[in-house]
Protein backbone atom coordinates (compact mmCIF):
# COMPACT_ATOMS: atom_id res chain seq x y z
CA UNK A 1 0.00 0.00 0.00
CA UNK A 2 1.17 3.42 -1.10
CA UNK A 3 1.74 6.43 1.75
CA UNK A 4 0.01 9.28 1.38
CA UNK A 5 2.54 10.89 4.23
CA UNK A 6 5.01 13.54 2.51
CA UNK A 7 8.26 12.52 1.81
CA UNK A 8 11.67 13.52 2.81
CA UNK A 9 15.19 12.27 1.41
CA UNK A 10 18.10 12.60 3.52
CA UNK A 11 21.98 11.63 3.01
CA UNK A 12 24.87 10.75 6.30
CA UNK A 13 27.10 13.14 6.46
CA UNK A 14 30.00 12.49 7.91
CA UNK A 15 30.86 16.19 8.95
CA UNK A 16 30.34 17.54 12.76
CA UNK A 17 30.74 20.34 15.08
CA UNK A 18 31.74 23.49 13.65
CA UNK A 19 32.63 22.26 10.55
CA UNK A 20 28.48 21.58 9.44
CA UNK A 21 28.90 25.38 8.46
CA UNK A 22 30.20 23.83 5.22
CA UNK A 23 27.02 22.08 4.89
CA UNK A 24 24.87 24.50 5.05
CA UNK A 25 26.81 27.08 2.51
CA UNK A 26 25.95 24.19 0.09
CA UNK A 27 22.35 24.91 0.75
CA UNK A 28 21.68 21.51 3.00
CA UNK A 29 20.61 21.20 6.86
CA UNK A 30 22.64 19.43 9.51
CA UNK A 31 20.40 16.74 11.35
CA UNK A 32 20.63 14.09 13.53
CA UNK A 33 17.52 10.91 13.28
CA UNK A 34 17.13 9.06 16.46
CA UNK A 35 14.11 6.33 17.82
CA UNK A 36 13.82 4.44 20.76
CA UNK A 37 16.37 1.41 20.17
CA UNK A 38 17.90 3.14 17.37
CA UNK A 39 21.58 4.06 17.07
CA UNK A 40 21.27 7.93 16.22
CA UNK A 41 22.75 9.02 12.98
CA UNK A 42 23.73 12.32 11.31
CA UNK A 43 21.95 13.31 7.68
CA UNK A 44 21.66 16.63 5.85
CA UNK A 45 18.85 17.14 4.20
CA UNK A 46 18.00 20.02 1.05
CA UNK A 47 17.59 22.91 2.80
CA UNK A 48 14.96 24.55 0.85
CA UNK A 49 12.84 21.25 0.38
CA UNK A 50 12.48 20.94 4.05
CA UNK A 51 11.66 24.52 4.90
CA UNK A 52 9.02 24.29 2.42
CA UNK A 53 7.82 20.99 4.38
CA UNK A 54 7.86 22.72 7.81
CA UNK A 55 5.08 25.19 6.49
CA UNK A 56 3.40 23.07 5.13
CA UNK A 57 2.62 20.22 7.72
CA UNK A 58 1.65 20.25 10.99
CA UNK A 59 3.70 20.19 14.20
CA UNK A 60 2.55 16.45 14.70
CA UNK A 61 2.63 15.20 11.01
CA UNK A 62 4.49 12.02 10.07
CA UNK A 63 6.86 11.94 7.13
CA UNK A 64 8.56 9.68 5.15
CA UNK A 65 12.09 9.61 5.67
CA UNK A 66 14.71 8.38 2.94
CA UNK A 67 18.22 7.89 3.72
CA UNK A 68 20.64 7.23 0.80
CA UNK A 69 17.55 5.98 -0.99
CA UNK A 70 16.52 3.22 1.29
CA UNK A 71 13.36 1.98 2.17
CA UNK A 72 11.43 5.58 3.85
CA UNK A 73 10.49 5.04 7.52
CA UNK A 74 7.98 7.31 9.73
CA UNK A 75 9.63 9.80 11.30
CA UNK A 76 8.29 13.12 13.24
CA UNK A 77 9.55 16.43 13.19
CA UNK A 78 11.02 16.52 17.04
CA UNK A 79 12.71 19.83 17.08
CA UNK A 80 13.94 22.47 14.76
CA UNK A 81 17.02 25.13 15.65
CA UNK A 82 16.58 28.09 13.93
CA UNK A 83 18.21 31.27 13.63
CA UNK A 84 17.49 34.55 15.74
CA UNK A 85 17.33 37.03 13.38
CA UNK A 86 16.57 35.16 9.98
CA UNK A 87 14.45 32.52 11.37
CA UNK A 88 16.03 29.92 8.99
CA UNK A 89 16.61 26.21 10.09
CA UNK A 90 20.24 25.95 11.26
CA UNK A 91 19.37 21.99 12.53
CA UNK A 92 16.62 19.35 12.75
CA UNK A 93 16.26 17.02 14.94
CA UNK A 94 14.17 13.89 13.24
CA UNK A 95 12.18 10.82 15.38
CA UNK A 96 11.82 7.51 14.22
CA UNK A 97 8.45 5.95 15.32
CA UNK A 98 6.89 2.99 15.33
CA UNK A 99 3.28 2.83 14.41
CA UNK A 100 2.73 0.79 16.47
CA UNK A 101 3.88 2.59 20.09
CA UNK A 102 1.50 5.24 21.49
CA UNK A 103 3.28 8.55 21.28
CA UNK A 104 3.07 11.18 24.34
CA UNK A 105 3.26 15.26 22.12
CA UNK A 106 1.94 18.72 23.11
CA UNK A 107 -0.88 19.71 20.52
CA UNK A 108 -1.86 23.27 19.60
CA UNK A 109 -5.09 24.42 21.09
CA UNK A 110 -6.48 26.88 18.44
CA UNK A 111 -9.94 29.39 18.64
CA UNK A 112 -12.16 29.78 16.11
CA UNK A 113 -15.47 31.81 16.21
CA UNK A 114 -16.66 35.40 17.78
CA UNK A 115 -17.53 35.98 21.28
CA UNK A 116 -19.80 38.94 21.93
CA UNK A 117 -18.27 39.57 24.92
CA UNK A 118 -15.00 41.00 23.12
CA UNK A 119 -17.12 42.10 20.12
CA UNK A 120 -19.82 43.47 21.94
CA UNK A 121 -18.32 44.41 25.95
CA UNK A 122 -15.03 44.84 24.99
CA UNK A 123 -13.66 41.78 26.65
CA UNK A 124 -10.06 40.48 26.08
CA UNK A 125 -9.77 36.63 24.89
CA UNK A 126 -6.99 35.24 27.32
CA UNK A 127 -5.21 32.14 26.18
CA UNK A 128 -5.11 29.72 30.00
CA UNK A 129 -3.24 27.38 27.73
CA UNK A 130 -1.85 27.14 24.13
CA UNK A 131 -1.20 23.38 24.52
CA UNK A 132 -2.74 20.12 25.86
CA UNK A 133 -0.43 16.84 25.90
CA UNK A 134 -2.09 13.50 24.32
CA UNK A 135 -1.29 10.34 23.85
CA UNK A 136 -1.86 8.53 20.44
CA UNK A 137 -0.57 6.04 17.89
CA UNK A 138 1.38 8.01 15.64
CA UNK A 139 -0.87 7.70 12.91
CA UNK A 140 -3.69 9.08 15.12
CA UNK A 141 -1.83 12.26 16.61
CA UNK A 142 -3.86 15.18 15.88
CA UNK A 143 -2.53 18.25 14.09
CA UNK A 144 -4.37 20.57 16.57
CA UNK A 145 -7.85 20.98 18.56
CA UNK A 146 -10.00 24.01 17.32
CA UNK A 147 -12.65 24.85 19.64
CA UNK A 148 -15.15 27.83 19.35
CA UNK A 149 -15.39 31.10 21.49
CA UNK A 150 -19.22 32.04 20.63
CA UNK A 151 -20.33 30.17 23.92
CA UNK A 152 -18.27 33.22 25.92
CA UNK A 153 -21.17 35.50 26.04
CA UNK A 154 -20.25 37.58 29.72
CA UNK A 155 -16.83 38.00 32.26
CA UNK A 156 -17.81 34.40 34.09
CA UNK A 157 -17.83 31.59 31.41
CA UNK A 158 -14.84 29.50 30.92
CA UNK A 159 -14.07 27.04 28.06
CA UNK A 160 -12.26 23.66 29.52
CA UNK A 161 -10.09 20.91 28.39
CA UNK A 162 -13.29 18.83 28.52
CA UNK A 163 -14.73 21.15 25.63
CA UNK A 164 -11.75 20.09 23.38
CA UNK A 165 -13.12 17.76 20.67
CA UNK A 166 -11.90 14.89 21.28
CA UNK A 167 -11.27 12.37 18.17
CA UNK A 168 -11.30 8.99 18.35
CA UNK A 169 -8.27 6.98 19.85
CA UNK A 170 -6.75 10.25 21.36
CA UNK A 171 -6.64 10.31 24.95
CA UNK A 172 -5.51 14.06 27.05
CA UNK A 173 -3.43 13.65 29.50
CA UNK A 174 -4.78 17.26 30.76
CA UNK A 175 -6.72 17.48 33.72
CA UNK A 176 -10.79 17.71 32.06
CA UNK A 177 -11.06 20.96 34.06
CA UNK A 178 -8.10 22.84 33.52
CA UNK A 179 -9.27 26.42 31.99
CA UNK A 180 -8.38 26.71 28.44
CA UNK A 181 -9.40 30.18 27.71
CA UNK A 182 -11.93 32.94 29.10
CA UNK A 183 -12.49 36.91 28.57
CA UNK A 184 -11.19 39.29 30.73
CA UNK A 185 -13.21 42.63 31.04
CA UNK A 186 -12.01 45.95 29.93
CA UNK A 187 -10.33 47.88 32.37
CA UNK A 188 -12.31 50.65 34.28
CA UNK A 189 -9.83 53.69 34.57
CA UNK A 190 -10.42 55.70 37.38
CA UNK A 191 -11.09 59.28 37.36
CA UNK A 192 -8.15 61.73 39.22
CA UNK A 193 -10.22 63.11 42.63
CA UNK A 194 -11.00 66.96 42.22
CA UNK A 195 -8.54 69.40 44.17
CA UNK A 196 -10.52 71.68 46.55
CA UNK A 197 -9.97 75.54 45.53
CA UNK A 198 -8.43 76.38 48.53
CA UNK A 199 -6.45 73.36 48.75
CA UNK A 200 -4.96 74.07 45.44
CA UNK A 201 -3.95 77.57 46.15
CA UNK A 202 -1.90 76.63 49.24
CA UNK A 203 -0.23 73.89 47.27
CA UNK A 204 0.43 76.26 44.67
CA UNK A 205 2.25 78.88 47.39
CA UNK A 206 3.59 76.46 48.91
CA UNK A 207 7.69 76.12 49.02
CA UNK A 208 10.02 73.16 49.81
CA UNK A 209 11.83 73.60 52.58
CA UNK A 210 15.79 73.49 52.29
CA UNK A 211 18.21 70.99 53.81
CA UNK A 212 18.30 71.19 57.67
CA UNK A 213 21.54 72.13 59.14
CA UNK A 214 23.19 72.47 61.93
CA UNK A 215 25.18 76.15 61.69
CA UNK A 216 24.89 78.44 59.21
CA UNK A 217 28.54 78.36 57.35
CA UNK A 218 30.54 81.66 58.19
CA UNK A 219 30.73 84.31 55.50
Amino acid sequence: MTSTRPALAAAHRDLTGKKVARIRKAGRLPAVVFGHGIESTAVSLDGHEFDLLRHRIGSNALVDLSIDGKKPRPVLIHGIAVHPVTRRPLHADLFVVRMTEELTVDVPVLFVGESVAVSQHGGTLMHDVETVKVRALPDHLPQSFEVSIETLVDFEGRLHVRDLPIPAGVAILNDPDESIAHILPPRIEEAAPEVAPAVAEAAEGAVAAPPSAEAEPEA
